[in-house]
């Protein structure tokens, strides 16, 4: 099947640089609603026959314009929430921001091990997200296309840890609120990489260059938050 992986629309906390990854999260700013607004007219080339968001506010308010557009049913699926910072949540200052950087880009290197503080390790959330897609993909036929509406730092290690990008490359990924990755396969077999769209599917018009937007920076901007 194909997955349109979605990230949500800009928060209070995307623009502060605050590590919010708890339920059940905030709500969009007006320019995070702007995003989504333009989200249907950014995919009105796409057919997807179904859209799922994370148990988290802001990725059901970001899919509510598409799905409303398109006249199908918002479905929440539990497993694609964001990596959880544990200890670090709600934090803004940079060890805080290093730390969370350095456990996301070791994931992405492949050492599952490490783990955020007080938080599960890359295996447990490689696990939950496999589930939740193997859930998704089990409603669908081969066919398919789904948009699945989820978080920055979760589809950034979800698409180097499962598709085929090198993991160089995948470190140095950004992703800005409402930017994609679009996926081909399933969670048996693995997904191949078709599309990386960084910027807003918007347009850039609609990116905050102001913002402070720590899970949508590479996890390499993020390790090294502060240096230099």
């Amino acid at each position: 099947m194909r997955l349109l992986l979605i990230r949500h629309g800009q928060t209070p906390s995307n623009v502060r640089g605050a590590l919010d990854t708890g339920f059940p999260g905030p709500g969009l700013t007006p320019l995070g609603h702007a995003q989504a607004e333009a989200v249907p007219t950014a995919l009105a080339h796409e057919s997807p026959a179904a859209i799922y968001a994370s148990p988290l506010v802001r990725t059901q308010l970001t899919a509510t314009p598409l799905a409303e557009a398109l006249g199908l049913s918002l479905r929440v699926q539990p497993g694609l929430e964001e990596i959880a910072a544990g200890a670090l949540e709600m934090r803004s200052d940079d060890d805080a921001v290093q730390a969370y950087g350095r456990c996301l880009e070791a994931w992405m290197r492949g050492d599952l091990d490490q783990t955020m503080p007080e938080a599960p390790d890359g295996h447990a959330f490689a696990e939950r997200f496999d589930a939740a897609l193997g859930e998704i993909a089990g409603r669908h036929g081969s066919e398919d296309t789904v948009a699945v509406f989820s978080h920055g730092a979760a589809i950034r290690v979800y698409t180097a840890l499962r598709s085929d990008i090198d993991a160089e490359a995948a470190v140095e990924l950004a992703l800005m609120n409402t930017g994609m990755s679009v996926l081909n396969g399933d969670p048996r077999t693995g997904w191949a990489l078709e599309a990386w769209r960084a910027e807003p599917l918007g347009g850039v018009e609609l990116l905050d260059l102001a913002a402070h937007d720590v899970t949508g920076e590479s996890a390499d901007d993020e390790a090294h938050e502060g240096e230099g």
